[in-house]
């Protein structure tokens, strides 16, 4: 099984280091026992689930898309009639661009809290070499 340093898995979660040394001094997320401390893949995972879980939603409304990635925006950049529109969701920096209407409407400036929801078909998935 899969296991990560504490600053790996930090990355991962996008939270510090210290937050991660917390969370396994209470018990919530295991050990494998490793010096130095490594975190076993599948509990690191299912940590990534409840945090995600436990993030604010920018809505209540159902949706057929599972890819939400709620966070800061981090930059509005206008364009005549379009706008470029990134947001910050732990470790993903999510770009959209839109109509510079469309974002007058959702009142997005910088620090709005918001969500990019993705429906796409096609998905690539990588795992790095080692």
């Amino acid at each position: 099984m899969p296991s990560f340093k504490i600053a790996d898995a930090a990355r991962l979660l996008g939270v510090s280091d210290d937050t991660v040394r917390r969370w396994v001094d209470a018990g919530t997320l295991p050990t494998t026992g490793a010096t130095p401390a490594e975190i076993p893949g599948d509990a690191l995972a299912a940590r990534a689930v409840d945090l995600a879980a436990a993030a604010p939603g920018t809505t209540d409304v159902p949706s057929s898309a599972r890819n939400r990635f709620v966070g800061l925006v981090t930059r509005v950049q206008r364009d005549g009639l379009m706008a470029q529109v990134d947001i910050q969701s732990g470790p993903h920096r999510v770009v959209s661009l839109m109509s510079s209407e469309a974002v007058d409407e959702l009142g997005l400036e910088v620090g709005s809290l918001a969500a990019a929801v993705v429906k796409a078909t096609h998905v690539i998935v990588e795992t790095p070499r080692g």
